[in-house]
């Protein structure tokens, strides 16, 4: 089942605390990039995190449910954000965002 664009809406509605962050169409689904970097994705319309110990650790200070889905089969299990409580879902895509490396980029023959 793809993703519809009105959660998707809803979800960076969420995040506009936040600079830089954005997201983009992928096979039915979205990416979603903060500060250039992939922090995660909507699946299914729900909104997927990377698992970083520094998520980790902000949904349970914010007493948000560590559950772990897949977004698709054979996928890695990342973290369910709860998208209603705005102000920790903002702190904990900003913490992913700033724990992740720089993206690579690409060499030049």
């Amino acid at each position: 089942m793809a993703s519809s664009k009105a959660y998707l809406d809803f979800v960076l509605e969420q995040l506009s605390g936040l600079e830089e962050v954005s997201a983009r169409p992928m096979m039915g689904e979205y990416v979603l990039y903060c500060r250039g970097k992939v922090v995660g994705g909507v699946y299914d319309d729900r909104l997927l995190l990377k698992p970083t110990p520094a998520a980790a650790r902000l949904a349970r200070a914010h007493g948000a449910p560590m559950q772990m889905e897949r977004p698709y089969d054979g996928a890695k299990e990342m973290l369910l954000a709860d998208v209603d409580r705005r102000e920790a879902l903002c702190r904990i895509v900003d913490a992913i965002a700033s724990e992740l490396p720089e993206a690579k980029k690409p060499r030049r023959p």
